[in-house]
C-alpha cells in the first residue's frame, strides 16, 4: 500500500521541482535528483498513519494542507546569525541561510586539513569522493522527505577534514530560515567527510528568524573514517509556527567513534531522524539528546544504529520533558546482524511529563539476529512527586523555584554534555529561558 497524501499535495512541491534551475549541476547529480524527486512522487507526504509504523504517532496533515514558496530568501544580518546562534570567534563556521551558502555570513578560518565551504562548490569541483558519497547513505531508504530533499539539492554546507588531522576548534554549520513573511520550503544540506585518524568536533545549529510558517527539510550525512572520531551537537531552533523533518545518516568504519548530542525546542512538529550504521569492527556510537515542548508542539526522535560488524558498542540515551497538551515520540531500535558477534547496545529514554495534556509514545526495541550480544532497553514516562517538592520546600525554597529547581535537574545531564564553552553558556541560556514557559503549562508537579 502506498503510504501518500493526493495527488494535489505532490502537486505543491512539483511546480518549484520543475522550475529548479539544474543547468548548473553536473550530469550525475542531476540523474540522482530526478531519482529522488521519482521516490517522492509516488511517496508524497506520509500522512495515513494506520500501518506506517514510521509515523504512527505523528500527525503530517498539516504540512500536507500547507502551501510552501520556494526560492524565495529574506534579509539576515551578522548581528541576527550571532544573537540567535551559538557564536565563538575561534570557531570555523559556515552559515547557510534558506538553504544556500552565505560566505559573508561566515566565519571561516585556515585550519590547515581542513575545508568548510559550500556544496554547490563542492558539486562543481569535484571535491574528494562527492560523487559517491552524496546521497548514498540518506538514499538508502526510500523515505519521503529525505527524497524531497534531494530533489532540490543544489546547494548547503561541505566539511572535508583530511587524514591525520586533529582539529582543536570546532566547525559549525549555522542552517537560517531568513525573516520573510512568506511561507517557504527550504532544504538544508550538510556533507561531511572525517578521514583516518582524524577528529573533529562539530555543531550543527538550525535557528528560524522568519514569524511565519515555514518547513525546512535537512539531510545530513557523515562519513567517519577508520579511527575517525567525530564530537557531533545538534541544535533545532526553528519558530513554533514550522515544520522541522530532519534526517541524519552516518557511516562508521573500524575503531571510529561518533558521539552526538542533540538539543530541540522548537517547531510545531520536529522530527530528528538520525541512523548509525558501524559498518566494520571496533566502532563506537553514542546518540544522546534533550527535548522540550509545550503548548500544542511535537517533538519526534526517530533513532536507529545498525551493527552490521562484530565487536561495536551503541549507546542510546534520550530525555524530554513535556507541558501543555504537548506531544513526543521517540522510537529508538537497535538492529544487531548475524555476523555482529559481541556486539553491546544499550538504549533508554526518560520523560518528565508536567501536565495532564502532555502525552510520550515511546517504542524501544532490539533486533537481535546474533548470539554474543550484551543489550538492554527501557523507557520511563513519570511526574516530581509531592515528596521530592516538599523537601526542597523544607529547606527553604519557595515552591515556584523549587519546580524550576526540580526541572533544571532532569535536564542537567544532557546540558552538561555541550561541552564547548560558548556552546554550553548558549543551551544553558536557551533551556533556562524554556522552563518558565514550561512552568506556567504545568498543573502535575507535586500533585502525587
Amino acid at each position: 500500500m502506498t503510504l501518500a497524501t493526493s495527488p494535489a499535495a505532490v502537486e505543491k512541491f512539483s511546480s518549484a521541482y520543475a522550475n529548479a534551475d539544474q543547468a548548473k549541476s553536473p550530469a550525475w547529480l542531476s540523474d540522482t535528483r530526478k531519482k529522488a524527486w521519482s521516490i517522492f512522487s509516488e511517496l508524497g507526504i506520509p500522512v495515513k498513519r494506520r500501518g506506517n509504523e514510521l509515523w504512527k504517532y505523528t500527525n503530517l496533515a498539516p504540512v500536507a494542507e500547507s502551501n510552501f514558496e520556494y526560492d524565495v530568501s529574506g534579509s539576515v544580518s551578522i548581528d541576527q546569525v550571532r544573537s540567535t546562534s551559538p557564536w565563538d570567534y575561534t570557531w570555523n563556521i559556515a552559515v547557510v541561510v534558506d538553504g544556500r551558502f552565505n560566505a559573508d555570513l561566515s566565519n571561516l578560518t585556515e585550519d590547515v586539513g581542513v575545508s568548510v565551504g559550500s556544496l554547490s562548490d563542492a558539486f562543481s569541483s569535484g571535491s574528494g569522493d562527492i560523487e559517491s558519497q552524496f546521497a548514498s547513505l540518506a538514499g538508502r531508504e526510500e523515505y519521503a522527505f529525505t527524497a524531497l530533499n534531494t530533489a532540490f539539492a543544489s546547494d548547503g554546507a561541505y566539511v572535508a577534514v583530511a587524514p591525520g588531522v586533529n582539529l582543536v576548534n570546532p566547525v559549525q554549520v549555522i542552517f537560517v530560515t531568513s525573516d520573510s513573511v512568506q511561507s517557504r520550503a527550504s532544504y538544508p544540506r550538510l556533507l561531511v567527510d572525517v578521514g583516518s585518524d582524524s577528529s573533529i568536533t562539530l555543531i550543527e545549529t538550525y535557528v528560524n528568524l522568519s514569524p511565519s510558517r515555514q518547513l525546512s527539510v535537512p539531510v545530513t550525512e557523515i562519513f567517519a573514517a577508520r579511527d575517525a572520531a567525530v564530537r557531533h551537537y545538534r541544535i533545532q531552533m526553528e519558530n513554533e509556527n514550522s515544520f522541522h523533518l530532519a534526517t541524519t545518516r552516518v557511516a562508521q568504519m573500524e575503531d571510529s567513534e561518533f558521539t552526538s548530542t542533540s538539543f530541540a525546542v522548537g517547531s510545531s512538529i520536529a522530527r530528528n531522524d538520525i541512523h548509525t550504521s558501524l559498518d566494520a569492527p571496533g566502532a563506537v556510537c553514542t546518540l544522546h539528546g534533550l527535548y522540550m515542548t509545550s503548548g500544542q508542539q511535537q517533538q519526534d526522535q526517530e533513532i536507529s544504529t545498525t551493527h552490521a560488524k562484530p565487536s561495536c558498542t551503541s549507546d542510546q540515551f534520550y530525555k524530554g520533558i513535556l507541558s501543555g497538551n504537548s506531544r513526543a515520540a521517540f522510537s529508538g531500535k537497535v538492529v544487531v546482524k548475524r555476523d555482529a558477534q559481541k556486539s553491546d547496545a544499550t538504549q533508554k529514554d526518560l520523560n518528565l511529563l508536567l501536565s495532564r495534556g502532555a502525552r510520550i509514545d515511546a517504542k524501544p526495541s532490539l533486533e537481535i539476529y546474533a548470539d554474543d550480544v550484551v543489550a538492554a532497553h527501557g523507557a520511563t514516562a513519570g511526574h516530581v512527586d509531592s515528596d521530592t517538592l516538599f523537601y526542597l520546600q523544607s529547606r527553604g525554597v519557595d515552591e515556584e523555584a523549587a519546580k524550576a529547581i526540580l526541572i533544571r535537574g532532569f535536564a542537567e545531564e544532557m546540558i552538561d554534555e555541550f561541552e564547548p564553552e560558548s556552546l554550553n553558556t548558549f543551551v544553558e541560556r536557551v533551556a533556562s529561558e524554556r522552563i518558565p514557559v514550561l512552568l506556567a503549562e504545568s498543573d502535575t508537579i507535586g500533585t502525587t
